[in-house]
């Protein structure tokens, strides 16, 4: 990992007065992956005071992917720091905070323990509430940061351990309508990447080669696409990439392209076909719903925006979507949860245990992918 300067540790006890006094101020910490983030957010505007993103992409780099002891250890070695800086930039100091929230679940579990960890102790010597905040509703929650999208709308969620079609209904009450039945979109980007020899991490990789590709040049299948209900499928997707790049000769870089633009089609394809479906049940159940929002790290793509505006569209609805530093892993999402949660009394005791998995809907069937296994 090499060897990094230390960063300054939060003073304790709390630093003088806040320079912020208008409205509720929370600081978000997030660690269940491999970004070590934290921002402080005031509701009213709402206002990101400050955020602080280390990802560690040079960490996990060698490996062509997320290492979990590798990322916990990173954590652990940035995380205190990160939070100080965090609050110089905001110019206050804990004093000023009405809560601490931290992503406790789902994730890598290594992780999820040192954001948690760090939470609680700096709410307990602080005095403040711990807000335990589930990953997926902070992707849920975002766009409300930046947007005025009111309850209820319909949500894809989107990156590379979760896809799940969800009717936000409020704060704490989501309603799945589905859900992958093998691989998180995200992954799936993240293969083909590596079948491309493309690089990690693979998502903006492979957007930026099939930007000079040709979408038509490789027949892809479209997973599920015509079929009732809204549940996806990526693994032959996978397999078809596979067989195609293996073909491919070693240097044939324009192949590489053509390839990476035509799996990228499919993917919009198929997410728009059950986005669609999803929007007629949204309808059915929340006839004065107006949004569509799509949120995760997928949601990124250029592409796939396009297509699912296309969708929104065609079902009466508004698209609405984070900016992209908002839609990848961040603090400011966490903060902005535990706002949303904070101001209905919802916070948690420091005997809260960290969650690999934690659905949104645990009223929906089990099932075993994209972070919903209960």
């Amino acid at each position: 990992m090499g060897v990094h300067p230390p960063l300054r540790r939060p003073a304790l006890p709390p630093p003088p007065p806040a320079l912020y006094t208008g409205g509720m101020i929370v600081l978000g910490i997030e660690t269940s992956c491999d970004e070590t983030a934290a921002a402080i957010v005031a509701a009213d505007g709402p206002r990101i005071l400050a955020e602080t993103v280390h990802s560690q992409l040079d960490e996990h780099r060698p490996f062509g992917g997320v290492v979990p002891e590798v990322a916990a250890r990173a954590h652990l070695d940035r995380l205190d720091g990160i939070v100080a800086l965090t609050l110089d930039r905001a110019g206050i100091g804990f004093a000023a905070l009405d809560g601490i929230a931290a992503t406790a679940g789902p994730g890598l579990i290594g992780g999820v323990m040192v954001g948690v960890t760090t939470a609680k102790a700096l709410a307990l010597a602080a005095g403040k509430p711990f807000i335990a905040v589930n990953h997926l509703e902070a992707h849920a929650l975002s766009v409300r940061l930046v947007a005025s999208v009111p309850f209820p709308y319909l949500l894809l969620l989107i990156s590379g351990g979760h896809c799940q079609l969800l009717a936000v209904e409020g704060v704490g009450h989501y309603r799945r309508l589905g859900t992958t039945i093998d691989d998180a979109v995200g992954e799936a980007f993240d293969k083909a990447a590596k079948l491309l020899g493309l690089g990690y991490p693979g998502g903006p990789a492979l957007e930026r080669a099939a930007a000079a590709g040709d979408p038509e040049r490789f027949a892809l299948p479209r997973p599920m696409l015509g079929r009732p209900g809204c549940d996806f499928s990526f693994s032959g997707l996978k397999t078809a990439v596979r067989h195609a790049a293996a073909a491919l000769a070693p240097e044939d870089a324009r192949g590489r392209a053509d390839l990476a633009a035509s799996f990228q089609r499919a993917v919009a394809a198929s997410l728009a076909d059950r986005t669609r479906n999803a929007a007629a049940m949204f309808r059915t159940l929340h006839p004065a719903g107006r949004h569509l929002v799509v949120a995760g790290g997928v949601a990124a793509n250029a592409v796939i925006r396009a297509a699912l505006d296309r969708v929104a569209d065609g079902s009466g609805l508004a698209l609405a979507l984070p900016p992209p530093a908002l839609c990848t892993d961040n603090g400011a999402m966490v903060a902005w949860a535990g706002v949303e949660r904070l101001r209905l009394g919802l916070t948690d005791g420091l005997d809260f245990a960290p969650r690999p998995r934690w659905p949104l809907d645990p009223a929906a069937p089990k099932a075993a992918f994209a972070g919903v296994k209960a």
